[in-house]
């Protein structure tokens, strides 16, 4: 009988602990991408709070297959800083890179988010996720700083400020200005042309291009407002698609844009052009990553490329079966 004790202790130890077999559940409707190989690793592994480092992940991969890194929407006690990506093809497979620099906001062994792949194959898209790693958190301060004598403090909750109010006075303003209008109102409705002439709406690529170059005339990127610019540009090529195929694209994340675009009948649309103009993009606007000069005007002319190769104009009106036929003189 006490022989059979430690086996019976051991069975419920297996039995209780969880399967570390069990693979990751894939997007619904997407199916995972198998790569050839694949090795992670955080350097250095030993960094003080706020210091960054770097994550890299090598995949290796058909040479038909495109790996794009999607950024997590929420990076928890981590922040993305930028991103680079290379890419090396050999006779019979390629070899892609992933270098990305970020920085961790909590002291002791922090796990570091597992990074989501955006798979372009010939069978279709396909998704991958690069394991999660662990990096040691250390404080800046030095270990003998209590011997020392420093004092540490803790933040310090809200206190509250005694503000002078103008709000009577804005309130009394408030009321001039809307009595104003309402003056006004009443004079224009009073003397208001009878009839107005509508001008009709120019044609969808018309109205994108007239604003892809007045964005162009600012010239953002020279004045140092790179995040500026990569916001309207993504505003225009959203607008643009929403419009050219019926659904809310300025609503979307930049997964379920594509998501929604493959869904659909696109001809002509340049998928992994534009999965790559949404990757970067959202990493200069949500993850604080530098793009130079070129890479602005490279992505501007992708907007007028993307006009190029899918709009296709509305059919003209159907005449009514109501309308007079035309008169012969």
């Amino acid at each position: 009988m006490t022989r059979l004790l430690p086996l019976l202790m051991l069975c419920c130890a297996l039995a209780a602990s969880p399967s570390r077999a069990q693979a990751p559940a894939a997007d619904a409707g997407v199916e995972l991408a198998k790569p050839e190989g694949m090795s992670v690793r955080v350097a250095p592994q030993q960094v003080r709070i706020g210091d960054p480092f770097v994550y890299e992940v090598v995949i290796t991969h058909p040479k038909d297959h495109r790996y794009e890194l999607a950024v997590p929407q929420q990076t928890g006690d981590f922040e993305f800083l930028d991103q680079t990506r290379q890419r090396q093809d050999g006779p019979e497979s390629a070899t892609t890179t992933f270098r990305v620099r970020m920085s961790a906001f909590a002291l002791g062994s922090v796990e570091v988010p597992a990074l989501p792949f955006d798979v372009s194959t010939p069978e279709g898209p396909r998704r991958y996720t690069a394991p999660a790693q662990a990096v040691e958190v250390t404080s800046t301060l030095p270990p003998d700083a209590d011997g020392q004598g420093a004092d540490l403090f803790d933040y310090k909750p809200p206190e509250e400020v005694p503000i002078r109010s103008w709000r009577l006075v804005f309130i009394v303003l408030g009321a001039l200005a809307a009595a104003a209008l309402a003056w006004l109102l009443f004079r224009w409705w009073k003397n208001r042309p009878k009839h107005q002439v509508v001008v009709p709406r120019l044609p969808l690529d018309v109205r994108t291009r007239k604003a892809l170059d007045a964005l162009k005339a600012e010239d953002l990127p020279a004045r140092g407002q790179v995040k500026e610019f990569y916001f309207r540009l993504s505003e225009i090529i959203r607008g643009y698609l929403g419009e050219q195929y019926a659904f809310e694209a300025l609503e979307c994340t930049s997964s379920e844009l594509m998501a929604s675009l493959r869904r659909m009948h696109t001809p002509g649309l340049p998928e992994d052009a534009l999965m790559r103009f949404v990757s970067e993009s959202d990493m200069v606007k949500y993850a604080r990553a530098e793009a130079s000069a070129e890479s602005c005007r490279a992505s501007l002319t992708f907007g007028y490329t993307l006009i190029d190769q899918t709009y296709v104009p509305p059919p003209p009106p159907q005449a009514s079966d109501n309308a007079a036929a035309p008169r012969v003189q």
